[in-house]
């Protein structure tokens, strides 16, 4: 989907899931409702800062690091949300998870989304942050600078948070340039989620920044595609979406920071605690 800065928090201890000719690096903390907490791209599950920590506080958090990020090496297959959302559905049954909520911020975003479409019996709820569903939904001027996204970056970047975060942890540090290449040809490659969404099954709460890559009436479009925005909400909430979603603007906030905003946290838990019905 898009690309993210990262930032550090207390590491975690963590292990590895092999799932789909992929040696998936993930780490636990807390204790509770099971969480999969997705980072974006570019990323690593400790990039949410203070947020993984407020989220474990009442929820037993669980972070991969997504396909050629982080800890986890990349494999013979493109960056593809698709293929990413099987690695977090095939984790879900390797850990013998009850339905864990995922959250996911950016390319996590795209990636839990993908999960709660194709693999719905494993899912309770869905936090869908900094995640478009459309190729065209960005401000123009985004594409060309995505356009320069790719291995001949790789120099450029290093010293970056990006950088200094991949080779500190990475099997192979000197796939940075291969990550950049796949990173810029997934966003190269059109894609409408349009119709998956329409059908989605699991309660989904849209998240985004008031300044975020694509605009606000782009995720408010996402939500009339969940039944909401569409009426009143009446006294007693008769009038509210359906299957249970929810939409969330965050003030003051872009695209780069919401991952790491006590707002993205609060919102965050207000969904998934709030009973069900």
């Amino acid at each position: 989907m898009t690309t993210s800065h990262p930032s550090t928090s207390v590491p975690t201890a963590g292990r590895y899931a092999d799932v789909n000719g992929l040696h998936l690096y993930y780490a636990t903390q807390g204790s509770g409702r099971p969480l999969i907490l997705l980072h974006g791209g570019l990323g690593t599950g400790d990039m949410f800062g203070p947020v993984r920590a407020e989220l474990a506080a009442q929820h037993q958090v669980i972070t991969p690091d997504l396909q050629g990020h982080g800890r986890t090496a990349d494999i013979d297959r493109p960056l593809d949300v698709r293929l990413m959302a099987d690695d977090i559905a095939a984790l879900i049954r390797h850990l013998g998870l009850d339905k864990p909520d995922l959250v996911g911020y950016s390319l996590g975003g795209g990636v839990a989304l993908m999960t709660a479409i194709k693999s719905p019996e494993l899912v309770r709820k869905v936090v869908v942050a900094s995640a478009h569903i459309r190729y065209d939904a960005l401000d123009p001027q985004m594409y060309a600078q995505q356009e320069q996204v790719g291995a001949s970056a790789a120099d450029a970047l290093k010293g970056t948070p990006m950088y200094e975060g991949y080779v500190a942890v990475a099997p192979r540090p000197e796939d940075f340039p291969r990550l950049l290449d796949k990173i810029g040809a997934s966003m190269k490659r059109p894609f409408d989620f349009s119709d998956e969404v329409q059908g989605l099954q699991v309660p989904t709460m849209i998240v985004a920044a008031d300044a975020d890559m694509a605009p606000p009436s782009h995720y408010v479009e996402v939500f009339k595609l969940l039944d909401g925005g569409l009426r009143d909400g009446g006294w007693m909430g008769e009038g509210r979406p359906k299957g249970g979603h929810a939409l969330a603007i965050l003030p003051g906030l872009t695209h780069y920071n919401l991952g790491i905003s006590p707002l993205f946290a609060s919102v965050t838990l207000s969904f998934l605690d709030q009973p069900e019905g």
